[in-house]
C-alpha cells in the first residue's frame, strides 16, 4: 500500500509540478535574526483564508434579496447546522485581519522596511489596507438589520456632504436616491466578488515583492539603507547567514497562525457574532445604529467635532492620510531604520494609537446617542421615602424619556448633563425654563407636559437624597 501511494504521489508530481510550486519556499532565504516580530503578516494572510472558506459557507445559505436576506441570516443563526458558529467565525475572522493588518503596518513602519527595494511592497501593503477595510464596511449591510441598514445610511449621508463629489458618491454607494434592493445586490457584489479579487490581486503581488526583494532584515542602529550598495549587501549577507523560509522560519507563521486560529474560534464558540437587531425599519428615526468596533472610532471622531468642519474634514481627511501613506516610502527611502535613532516614528505610532484607543472608547460609550434601553429609576433607591409628588416625577422621568439622556447615580444615559446633584446648580425656576423650552440636543416639553406633570419633575430634581 505504502509504495502504492509513493507511485501515485510521484507520478501526479512528474505530471502536475507540484514541487516545483512548494520550491521556493524551501529555496528562499530570510535574515538569521527573523524573529517573532515578523509573524503579523503571514496571520493577516491566514484570517484572510479564513474569510473566504467562511464566506463560501454562509454564502450557500444567504440570499441577497431584500425580502428574504433578514430571514435567510436568521436562519443562519438559529437552525442551520454550525451556522452560528461559522458566522462567529466569519465575524471575529473580520475583527482579527484588521486587527492584525494594523499591526503589520506597525511593524513595518516602525523598522522602516518601506526603504529601498521595497516601496512597492509599503504601496500594495496600504491598497491592501484600505480594500480590506471598504469591504469590513460592506459585510455590515449584508445583515439586512436595523443596525446594518442605518450604518449604511449614515455613511451615505457622511459622503453626500462631501464638496463637489459627494452626491454622485452617496448615489454609487447606494445604488439610487434612497436604500433598497439595489443597494443590497450592490453591496453584496462588491463584498463577495469585487473585493475579493481586488485582494487576491494585490495579496499575491505583494508575495511575489516579498520573494523578490526578500524579508527586510532586522534593523540596527547605525546601519545604514544605501540604494547604491544595498541590494550587493543584502544577497552577500544571505549567502553568508541566511536560512531557508521552510522550515527555519515558517513554523513561527505556522504555530502563531494556529493561536490566532484557537482565539477565533474561542470568541465564535463562547461570545458569536454580534446578535441581529430588528428587520430594517426605515421610518423608524429613533435608530441608534452600532458600527464594528473598528469603525467606531470614526464613529466618535464625527459624532463629536463642530458639525460646520464636518464636510471638509470628510473630504480633506481621507485624501491628506492617503497622500501621507503613499508618500512615506518617496520621503525617506534611505537612511537609518532603528527605531531607537528615529524617535519621530515612535511618537507618531505611539500618538496615533492612543488617539485611535481614546475615540474607540468615547465610541463605546456613546455620550452623543440616548440610551434607549436604559434601566427606569426605581423611588426604592432613587429616593427612599419619597412623597407622592416625587414618586409622580420619578416615574414621568422614565416615562416622557429623560432617563435615556440624562443619569442619576448609576443609572440613565450619558448624552445630556448628569441630574444626581442638578439642584445644587440650577433653581426650580430655571429647570422649568429648561424643561419647557428645550436646549441644544434636547426636545421642548412644553407642549407635552401638563402643569402638575411639570411640577412634579421639577419637584423630584429639586430632592436633595437623590442617589
Amino acid at each position: 500500500m505504502k509504495k502504492i501511494l509513493k507511485n501515485i504521489g510521484c507520478w501526479l508530481d512528474d505530471r502536475g509540478g507540484f514541487s516545483d510550486l512548494l520550491k521556493p519556499l524551501t529555496t528562499h532565504l530570510v535574515p538569521p535574526e527573523s524573529t517573532w516580530n515578523y509573524v503579523w503578516g503571514s496571520a493577516t494572510l491566514f484570517c484572510f483564508i479564513l474569510q473566504v472558506i467562511t464566506g463560501i459557507a454562509l454564502g450557500f445559505l444567504y440570499q441577497p434579496s431584500v425580502d428574504v436576506a433578514y430571514q435567510s441570516l436568521q436562519y443562519i443563526e438559529n437552525q442551520a447546522f454550525m451556522g452560528s458558529f461559522i458566522r462567529g467565525l466569519h465575524n471575529w475572522g473580520a475583527s482579527g485581519m484588521v486587527f492584525l493588518m494594523g499591526m503589520h503596518m506597525i511593524r513595518v513602519y516602525l523598522n522602516a522596511a518601506y526603504k529601498y527595494p521595497r516601496e512597492m511592497s509599503w504601496i500594495t501593503g496600504v491598497v491592501l489596507m484600505v480594500i480590506t477595510i471598504v469591504m469590513a464596511f460592506t459585510g455590515q449591510l449584508l445583515r439586512w438589520d436595523n443596525n446594518g441598514v442605518w450604518s449604511a445610511i449614515v455613511a451615505a449621508e457622511q459622503m453626500g456632504r462631501i464638496p463637489l463629489i459627494g452626491d454622485s458618491l452617496a448615489y454609487f454607494l447606494l445604488g439610487g436616491d434612497t436604500i433598497g434592493g439595489e443597494t443590497l445586490n450592490r453591496f453584496f457584489a462588491m463584498h463577495v466578488f469585487l473585493f475579493p479579487a481586488l485582494l487576491f490581486s494585490f495579496v499575491g503581488y505583494h508575495l511575489y515583492l516579498v520573494f523578490r526583494n526578500g524579508i527586510s532584515e532586522p534593523p540596527k542602529v547605525g546601519r545604514l539603507v544605501n540604494p547604491k550598495t544595498y541590494k550587493k549587501w543584502y544577497e552577500d549577507m544571505l549567502i553568508k547567514k541566511g536560512v531557508p523560509f521552510f522550515p527555519d522560519a515558517i513554523w513561527r507563521d505556522a504555530v502563531f497562525s494556529a493561536f490566532v486560529l484557537i482565539v477565533i474560534v474561542c470568541l465564535a464558540w463562547f461570545i458569536g457574532a454580534p446578535e441581529l437587531s430588528s428587520k430594517p425599519d426605515l421610518t423608524n428615526v429613533n435608530s441608534n445604529p452600532k458600527p464594528d468596533w473598528y469603525f467606531t472610532w470614526i464613529f466618535a471622531l464625527f459624532a463629536l467635532m463642530p458639525r460646520e468642519i464636518e464636510s471638509y474634514v470628510m473630504f480633506l481627511g481621507p485624501l491628506l492620510v492617503g497622500i501621507l501613506l503613499f508618500s512615506i516610502p518617496f520621503l525617506s527611502n534611505k537612511g537609518e531604520r532603528s527605531p531607537l535613532r528615529r524617535p519621530w516614528a515612535i511618537t507618531g505610532v505611539v500618538f496615533i494609537i492612543l488617539s485611535i484607543s481614546s475615540l474607540w472608547y468615547v465610541g463605546i460609550q456613546e455620550p452623543w446617542s440616548p440610551r434607549f434601553d436604559a434601566k427606569p429609576l426605581s423611588e426604592y433607591t432613587t429616593v427612599p421615602d419619597a412623597s407622592t409628588e416625587i414618586k409622580k416625577g420619578i416615574e414621568l422621568f422614565n416615562t416622557v424619556g429623560c432617563i435615556y439622556c440624562h443619569r442619576i447615580g448609576n443609572q440613565g444615559g450619558i448624552r445630556g448633563p448628569e441630574l444626581t446633584n442638578v439642584q445644587n446648580r440650577l433653581t426650580k425656576d430655571q429647570m422649568v425654563i429648561r424643561i419647557v423650552n428645550g436646549a441644544e440636543n434636547m426636545p421642548a416639553y412644553g407642549g407635552s407636559l401638563s402643569k402638575e406633570e411639570l411640577e412634579a419633575i421639577v419637584i423630584f430634581l429639586s430632592a436633595k437624597e437623590k442617589q
